[in-house]
């Protein structure tokens, strides 16, 4: 039922606003100072410290800095923190570059695949219009940084170093994007033509046209290296010529992503229930985007049995909720909004999925954690924000944030029930581009 507006309701409002003293006050400290400022609760500085009970060998951090690529540094920082564990080099870091660039090139092929598969809908069609919104994108998941792993393996942050394009994507995805939503219209065309022969050699020129651009902003990839490095004890040590490929399977040959499973906690969808995520999977026949749908305590005890393993978890989140980036904190009663302004603005992690408010928005790293007598406090967390954010790039993080604001952890399947490893091989029930685990 519409309702309009009246100046006596308005007025109404203003007498009932002005009629309470301690507004006056409130409303002076927060357009002063902002709402964050004005509501920010000094109690957590008390209630969170930077000791753990389990704790990983850990140092230097990395730096996404203006990109959202936040997902592929999570997933290669676990592969260094088990590379420096097994090597005795916690120093050592993987190119994120090198990664970047191939996701672009797979990313545009699958571009084209969905625009050709979905050439018979209306062109401002849901489905449709999701795919040219996700062009160009930087934004992942954990199996998409596994499937390019996968694929071209890794190299040494030396060997391909960031670039401004990488470090601040923001110009390149964008002249991407327009690429790719102009190619869409052309494929489009041609496919609802009939014209599938002239379909394969236009694809052909334009992924030759998205390697010419990813190679212009971020330099071609190396196809060998030489490996070279001083571990933790200043012992020297170099490799020369080795593929990418090589790296992978001869340093981290033990690592199997195909042993590994994201837990998500997504209370709107039904529980142990395997989802999939097609139209986010970046390359064609590698591994699938597969999210098993548990209760919050599942996700919990099983990074914990990873982490007291000596094995780092990535963790999906999202980090701008009761977030303070100059300390580090992460808790629930960090920003006391509903005190500032007088009204109740909780949600459950069911509503605020079901209404955009909740999203997974970011990708870190579990380090460390904090149990009393079996009881969690706190988890240490590395973010890849530079060492300027947090302490030293680290974040601490309370109990019931983790159970308020993660929505993935990564885990190996040993970790998981029997019935947990069952689901987690099958069937997948596909949720569209719009889903809230999306």
């Amino acid at each position: 039922m519409a309702h309009e507006l009246t100046v006596q309701e308005l007025e109404k409002f203003s007498a009932e606003f002005n009629k309470k003293p301690e507004n006056k006050v409130v409303a002076r400290a927060a357009q002063r100072s902002g709402v964050l400022e004005a509501s920010y609760n000094d109690r957590v500085q008390g209630q969170l410290t930077r000791v753990f009970s389990t704790e990983l060998d850990t140092n230097n951090v990395t730096n996404q800095k203006h990109s959202g690529r936040c997902w592929l540094f999570a997933t290669l920082n676990v592969l260094r923190h088990a590379f420096g564990k097994k090597y005795k080099a916690k120093d050592f870091t993987f190119s994120q570059a090198y990664n970047f660039f191939w996701d672009k090139i797979e990313r545009a092929n699958m571009f084209y695949n969905r625009i050709l598969d979905s050439a018979d809908m209306p062109l401002d069609s849901r489905q449709v219009k999701a795919d040219l919104d996700f062009a160009g994108s930087d934004g992942g998941q954990f199996q998409m940084a596994a499937a390019l792993v996968e694929k071209y393996g890794v190299v040494p942050s030396y060997a391909m170093p960031e670039t401004f394009n990488t470090n601040d994507t923001t110009g390149f995805a964008t002249a991407l994007g327009d690429k790719l939503k102009k190619d869409a219209l052309v494929l489009r065309h041609l496919k609802q033509y009939g014209k599938d022969d002239e379909i394969k050699k236009v694809r052909e020129k334009f992924l030759s046209e998205v390697y010419q651009m990813t190679a212009i902003a971020v330099g071609e990839p190396p196809k060998t290296f030489d490996l070279e490095y001083r571990d933790d004890d200043k012992k020297y040590h170099l490799e020369k010529n080795l593929t990418p490929l090589e790296f992978l399977h001869k340093y981290m040959g033990d690592v199997d992503f195909d042993d590994y499973v994201v837990l998500t906690n997504a209370p709107d969808h039904d529980y142990n229930k395997l989802y999939g995520l097609p139209a986010e999977d970046n390359i064609e026949g590698s591994l699938r985007i597969k999210l098993l749908n548990v209760p919050m305590e599942y996700l919990s005890s099983a990074a914990i049995a990873q982490l007291k393993d000596g094995e780092a978890v990535w963790f999906g989140n999202d980090v701008l909720r009761q977030m303070d980036r100059k300390t580090g904190y992460l808790d629930t009663n960090l920003y006391k909004l509903d005190d500032l302004f007088g009204v109740d603005l909780k949600m459950s992690k069911a509503d605020r999925l079901k209404t955009g408010v909740g999203q997974v928005s970011h990708a870190m790293t579990l380090v460390g954690v904090d149990e009393d007598n079996g009881e969690v406090r706190q988890w240490k967390v590395e973010n890849s924000w530079g060492d300027k954010s947090g302490v030293k790039g680290f974040y601490v993080m309370n109990n019931e944030w983790f159970k308020d604001y993660v929505y993935e952890v990564v885990v190996h399947k040993k970790y998981l029930t029997e019935n947990q490893k069952k689901l987690a091989e099958g069937p997948i029930t596909d949720l569209p581009a719009w889903d809230s685990l999306a």
